[in-house]
């Protein structure tokens, strides 16, 4: 582990981790990697049975005409807040992802190994599936009849526009993921402390505002895929693959652009991928 210095800030030393080894086989010998695993595998799970149910929840509100539901910003508030608290309980144990997206982001920025991302999409997927699940199990009826709260291209848009969307909510994210955990970064601004998981959960929470009404909000694989697997439908499958490569392109594009445009990391990055040392 290298220690910098920032001249221009005398209490600005950090540590900045070297580069993750793009293939770690010793790390499937360690019980932390597989406590990371299951963390991963159950934070997202809790983040699909909240955000599935109360998606859910809100339309049948809506077509009950009860009291109108939670609209749009309650939705989004669910997520961005699940995100929140998910990411507050796990940083410390996995990292907080509970996203494919995020997972190959940091894969690309040299933060986990391919092991970790491999197991980590595994696991996340597994458990969208899983939450998803427990809402169906409970709201069986409403599951089936609201489209198991499924991510769908909204009539009036076109695939591309889809992707678009995806792309750019995926890129805020993700963004916003390396700032908030970026080490320089909050050695520089030691003085405002931010909570990294509060920037985290209120970049899905306005993501979620613009993207809803255009793709349902993806942003996150895991999400599309537990959805559309348990109401395995042909509506959720339609454009299902906007939900992976629109975040995928979206998570290159902010690694790229932090690691290497703001953090001039292109030659470091570029030269760790030819080596597996730690």
């Amino acid at each position: 582990m290298s220690k910098d210095l920032d001249p221009g800030f005398p209490t600005g030393d950090y540590f900045d981790h070297p580069p993750a080894p793009f293939f770690d086989s010793e790390e499937l010998l360690r019980w932390s990697f597989y406590r990371a695993v299951i963390a991963e595998f159950i934070a997202t799970l809790l983040f699909l049975y909240v955000g599935v149910l109360t998606v859910i929840g809100s339309q049948s509100q809506d077509s009950a005409a009860v009291c109108g539901g939670v609209g749009v910003q309650g939705i989004a508030w669910a997520f961005g807040g699940t995100i929140f608290v998910l990411v507050y309980c796990t940083a410390g144990i996995s990292g907080g992802h509970i996203n494919p997206a995020v997972t190959f982001g940091l894969f690309l920025g040299r933060k986990v190994s391919l092991v970790r991302a491999v197991l980590y999409i595994m696991a996340q997927c597994l458990g969208a599936i899983c939450g998803c699940g427990l809402v169906k199990s409970l709201k069986k009826a409403n599951f089936n009849t609201f489209s198991g709260g499924a991510t769908e291209l909204a009539d009036g848009f076109s695939p591309s526009a889809g992707l678009a969307a995806e792309i750019i909510g995926t890129f805020v994210l993700v963004y916003t993921v390396f700032s908030a955990t970026d080490p320089k970064r909050k050695a520089r601004d030691s003085h405002v402390p931010v909570l990294a998981p509060l920037p985290i959960g209120f970049a899905v929470f306005v993501v979620n505002l613009a993207t809803i009404p255009v793709t349902g909000a993806g942003i996150n694989p895991a999400r599309s895929f537990g959805s559309a697997v348990m109401f395995n439908n042909h509506k959720a499958w339609d454009n299902h693959w906007i939900f992976w490569v629109g975040p995928f392109i979206g998570a290159a594009m902010a690694a790229t652009y932090h690691e290497f445009v703001l953090r001039g990391g292109a030659a470091k990055t570029l030269k760790s991928f030819k080596t597996s040392s730690v």
